[in-house]
């Protein structure tokens, strides 16, 4: 009886070291990175096996992105096709970019277009030197504005006119968080969270196994610091969030405020309450411009388009006739909110 004791008793100790392995093996360790890229900053946090460093990997994937859509970057693949360079053909990264923006164009009647350049440069919210603007002014640049006039056919850009100008910057750092989310499923990892610029994609949990935790900030003047005043905080798992706002990005002239959202219709920066749009999606990509294009709708479009279009969630911030926050949220974003 004594013997039969001790076979179990081993047996048992046997068992217990097999699930100890397999529990450290599987405790992996949650990595954090930060940067800076697209004239913001980035933090990506990740479940590591080995506890590798993928820092250099996410720097060297992000410089190849701005390669193909910074027009920052003179060298860049837009760049090259709003200089007109006859010889320059799109790779995979401005095709997905390109198509993704004509789909939003179509689906927002034309509140996202990324042909405006010409008057986002004009306006100074882009990649040259402010000019003085009037009527007159608008009025030719608007002429080299609309989807309709430009066109992919064997990787060349087809422009209606020489003059027509690409800006990618309202759906540019969503799909640099959703090429980042790729790289790191290829590598198999589960559990991560991807910010660049405020725009967030999510998958599986955090170290403490539960779903990430993201603030959406009060649209507040002189708010500069993320994080420092919260609005909301949601919970997000396998879901990508966006937010899009004018507190931040704007300057003022002659007692008049201009804000970065321009509407593709006028051509001047938007007049609106509607002080931030945040939307959840599957990708980061299509929550950034539809982000951008509910700015750009004001708060009653908006929310008539929400209501027509169901898949997508979103959580509008505006200001009500006593000056004070109002909310409008879709139904279905009432799941994620945590806080």
């Amino acid at each position: 009886m004594k013997r039969y004791t001790i076979q179990l008793f081993i047996v048992f100790l046997v068992f217990l070291l097999v699930y100890v392995t397999i529990y450290l093996r599987e405790k992996n360790e949650y990595k954090s990175i930060t940067g800076f890229c697209q004239g913001t900053s980035y933090l990506i946090t990740y479940e590591s096996k080995q506890g590798e460093d993928l820092q250099p990997a996410v720097d060297s994937l992000l410089t190849q992105i701005d390669l193909s859509l910074s027009i920052y970057n003179p060298h860049s693949v837009i760049s090259r096709f709003n200089r007109n360079e006859t010889d320059t053909k799109a790779d995979e990264k401005f095709i997905r970019v390109f198509n993704k923006s004509f789909e939003v164009h179509q689906r927002t009647g034309g509140a996202f277009d990324i042909t405006m350049g010409p008057v986002v440069n004009a306006l100074g919210f882009g990649s040259t030197d402010r000019l003085d603007v009037d009527g007159t002014l608008i009025a030719t640049l608007m002429k080299f504005v609309g989807m309709n006039k430009v066109r992919l056919r064997d990787r060349r850009l087809i422009k209606d006119n020489p003059n027509i100008i690409l800006d990618f910057n309202g759906i540019a750092q969503g799909y640099s968080v959703d090429l980042i989310a790729e790289f790191l499923n290829e590598l198999g990892i589960k559990n991560y969270l991807i910010e660049i610029g405020g725009e967030v994609r999510c998958k599986g949990t955090n170290k403490h196994n539960q779903i990430w935790r993201i603030g959406i900030e009060k649209p507040v003047e002189g708010n500069m610091t993320p994080g420092t005043n919260l609005q909301v905080i949601i919970g997000l798992k396998n879901k990508s969030l966006a937010t899009s706002g004018n507190y931040r990005k704007y300057y003022e002239k002659d007692g008049i405020k201009y804000v970065h959202t321009v509407n593709p219709e006028t051509g001047y920066p938007v007049v609106s309450n509607l002080l931030s749009a945040s939307v959840v999606a599957d990708d980061c990509m299509s929550a950034d411009a539809y982000a951008t294009a509910l700015m750009v709708f004001g708060v009653d479009k908006s929310i008539g388009f929400l209501k027509r279009n169901e898949f997508l969630d979103a959580y509008l911030i505006y200001s009500g006739q006593d000056g004070r926050f109002q909310i409008y949220a879709t139904p279905g974003f009432d799941e994620f909110i945590a806080g």
